[in-house]
């Protein structure tokens, strides 16, 4: 598709305040009860560096006629993703920054989430099953096995990983679509994926145009999984779907809060044990497509709605209402994806390009890594990758004098043999 903009700097956005992150470090953290531009906030917080469109939180681009670059999408492929113990960790690259505070326990944080495809077994047989939901930064890269599920699963041992992902896809019931009875669902955005799943709606009818995610989410028990991974909003954002009900009248299932929620909930009935990470949108920027400049990035472009930063910050709100984990990839928590790494990231402003997804599997593989016991709870959180320094062949080593020092718990289960990816170093 193309891109049209007539940009205009508009209003003044005001912004609420989240805490950006991991956040497994805060699994008691207060119901959440403000909405997005319920209170006001300098954008310009959560930014660095002296680019005028990304630090000038007294303005946005209102974008009219905003759309998503065209991603042609191969045909999705039902592969199969398992991984043995010898295949992840194979090698190591050391943590070189400082690390300040008090000491920390493993005990300190929550969970996330992973996809892929593979056979059900009887039982689990000691794997660790992942289950993707999301959009094309979840679903590109699935035909060659290089989407961000299939990436995970190689460095989680023993994986399973089913990938459900579907380019274009909101996280919102359409606000076209009428039907809202959940049994009467043919709409593949999430909140649809999540009632055929569960067998609420007819899987074959939402999924009649994708025999092969269809045919993945088939081979899926959803007594055995694991983890699920949760990824939307851009989609929403281009779709200029209303972020709460405080901005739409009708039925909440067309909002993003409502969808991502009511969606989760639904997840969470048939997986009672199952953990659930929520992946914010991915920042990004966009361009005019005539001249190639620059219009702005995801923190002050707005659809008319609001920026898709907001949408981020949202999908933090039904994180803190819901009592789930996030995982950002919008605010730099774990890698330099700015506007300066942006082309390097991004193969057109919006969606990934290969190194991107091999930088966000290697930061979101800590999640189930750390809660199988496989590596300390050091690595998730201080794993930071600068793409200009990043192997996409190497693995993320904690040092054990820091260990020692800030991790004295991690480091005595380490100094015993208990992490399978975490080993003493000669």
């Amino acid at each position: 598709m193309k891109k049209r903009f007539l940009a205009k700097i508009a209003f003044v956005l005001t912004l609420t305040t989240v805490v950006t992150g991991c956040g497994l470090s805060n699994s008691d953290a207060a119901k959440a009860t403000e909405y997005v531009n319920d209170e006001t906030e300098n954008a310009g917080e959560y930014l660095s560096g002296d680019q005028a469109y990304a630090s000038d939180g007294s303005s946005v681009i209102v974008a009219d006629g905003l759309m998503e670059p065209a991603l042609e999408e191969p045909a999705a492929s039902a592969s199969t993703s398992v991984v043995d113990a010898a295949t992840a960790g194979s090698s190591d690259v050391a943590a070189s920054s400082s690390s300040t505070g008090a000491s920390k326990s493993d005990s300190q944080a929550s969970a996330a989430a992973t996809t892929a495809t593979t056979e059900i077994n009887s039982t689990n047989d000691g794997k660790t099953v992942m289950v993707f939901f999301g959009d094309s930064q979840f679903a590109n890269g699935r035909s060659e096995g290089t989407d961000i599920p299939h990436l995970i699963g190689q460095r989680v041992p023993d994986s399973e990983v089913y990938n459900l992902a579907i380019g274009g896809t909101t996280a919102a019931l359409e606000l076209s679509t009428s039907e809202i009875d959940p049994a009467k669902f043919t709409s593949n955005c999430f909140l649809g994926m999540s009632y055929a799943y569960t067998g609420t709606a007819d899987r074959n009818a939402v999924l009649a145009d994708y025999p092969e995610i269809l045919q993945t989410m088939n081979s899926i028990d959803p007594d055995r999984v694991d983890y699920y991974f949760i990824e939307y909003g851009a989609n929403d954002f281009f779709n200029r779907i209303p972020l709460d009900p405080t901005q739409y009248d009708g039925n909440k299932i067309h909002t993003y809060y409502e969808a991502l929620s009511q969606g989760i909930s639904n997840l969470r009935k048939r997986s009672p044990n199952a953990k659930v990470i929520l992946v914010t949108p991915f920042y990004g920027v966009y361009k005019d497509e005539n001249t190639g400049a620059i219009i702005g990035d995801t923190y002050v472009v707005s659809n008319g709605i609001d920026t898709l930063a907001n949408y981020a910050r949202k999908a933090v709100n039904v994180v803190e209402d819901d009592n789930m984990v996030e995982f950002d990839t919008m605010f730099q928590t774990h890698c330099d994806l700015y506007i300066d790494t942006a082309e390097q990231y991004l193969m057109d402003g919006v969606h990934l390009t290969l190194t991107g997804r091999q930088i966000f599997a290697r930061l979101m593989a800590h999640l189930p890594n750390w809660m199988e016991g496989f590596e300390p709870y050091a690595y998730l959180e201080n794993d930071f990758i600068k793409i200009s320094e990043f192997d996409p062949n190497e693995n993320y080593r904690y040092r054990d004098d820091m260990l020692h020092e800030y991790y004295p718990e991690a480091y005595e289960k380490m100094m015993n043999g208990e992490y399978r990816l975490a080993k003493p170093q000669n």
